[in-house]
């Protein structure tokens, strides 16, 4: 008995260190082709330059070819859906925000994907509150006040968007919701004419970028109110966040870009892959980058990613649900 009590111990530390030796030569010999990262939209935007900052990265840190492919339709699900069905070996990657990766989804029926359960989650690279921003005509100088000037009008006032089901849309139904107030939504196809509307005085407000909206803001052109999300940007310090102002239920109202991978990514590539993003990430040159930008640096663990993912999924799906938001 004795016997076999060793021979089944020196078993399991032969499989044992099969298993170790196993996955430590999948970390090293990663990657060993071409990485392609897919960009579920058109090039230019803040997803498309800052994937391509990544991806230079992991070329000069691995000495291999990573290339950016965009593949923009559908509200991001073509893109993203060639990923969640790509082989789990790290060399077909997604970065994408949470316009296309969460919010998209939830208008659609039935849900393509589910934006947690469907991936790998690698990083999520940075994110950004939205600012609400109205037009100088407007006689409110805080957010309250511009609540209270809101009341007095029920129905009277009017948002602009960048789309129908888009994040600006679904941000400013909860901020009616949150505030107590009535507006009336016009999309608008892009953010552009969105704030030109706001601009001319077309519509009163939409929640937008800080990297765009400010320095309408600077100019004269917008009065800037508050941000959404949990703490206040450091591109706008002496701005409040929404929270600050009085008006809970906006913490996660923020947009966020990220890297994925295809569902069941070995444990040893998916460790590589973060290493390193939160690595870059993290330098002096990225964080000042990011600041200049308008945005927070996140840069956080797969599981972490995964569960603020699930979170907002939670939120967004009752505001879909009980405004009864369609897509286009």
């Amino acid at each position: 008995m004795k016997k076999e009590s060793v021979q089944r111990a020196c078993r399991f530390l032969a499989f044992a260190l099969f298993a170790v030796f196993a996955t430590t030569g999948i970390a090293q010999e990663y990657p060993s082709k071409v990485i392609r990262i897919i960009v579920p939209f058109p090039p230019a935007g803040s997803s498309d330059i800052y994937s391509r900052l990544v991806a230079q990265q992991m070329q000069t840190a691995w000495g291999q070819s990573t290339v950016i492919d965009n593949r923009p339709g559908a509200t991001g699900t073509i893109g993203t859906d060639l990923v969640r069905r790509a082989a789990p070996d790290g060399y077909t990657l997604l970065f994408t925000s949470n316009t296309a990766h969460v919010l998209g989804p939830l208008l659609i029926e039935p849900r393509p994907f589910d934006a947690a359960a469907d991936f790998t989650q690698v990083s999520k690279i940075v994110r950004f509150p939205l600012y609400l921003v109205i037009h100088p005509s407007i006689p409110a100088r805080t957010l309250k006040e511009f609540v209270a000037f809101g009341k007095t009008r029920a129905g009277q006032l009017i948002y602009a968007s960048s789309g129908q089901g888009g994040t600006s849309h679904i941000v400013s139904e909860l901020f009616n919701e949150v505030a107590g107030i009535k507006s009336l939504h016009v999309p608008y196809k892009g953010t552009t004419p969105a704030l030109q509307s706001v601009i001319a005085g077309e519509t009163h407000f939409i929640f937008n970028n800080i990297g765009v909206s400010h320095p309408l803001v600077l100019a004269g052109k917008l009065r800037g109110l508050a941000v959404t999300g949990d703490k206040r940007s450091p591109a706008l310090p002496d701005v409040p966040t929404m929270e600050e102002s009085g008006y809970r239920g906006l913490q996660e109202a923020y947009t966020w870009l990220g890297l994925l991978a295809p569902p069941n990514l070995p444990q040893p590539i998916l460790n590589k892959l973060n290493a390193e993003v939160v690595r870059f990430m993290r330098t002096p040159e990225m964080e000042k980058r990011v600041l200049n930008d308008g945005y927070v640096t996140v840069a956080n663990t797969p599981a972490q990613f995964r569960s603020e993912i699930q979170s907002e999924i939670a939120t967004w799906s009752r505001v879909i649900r009980e405004h009864k938001i369609k897509a286009e």
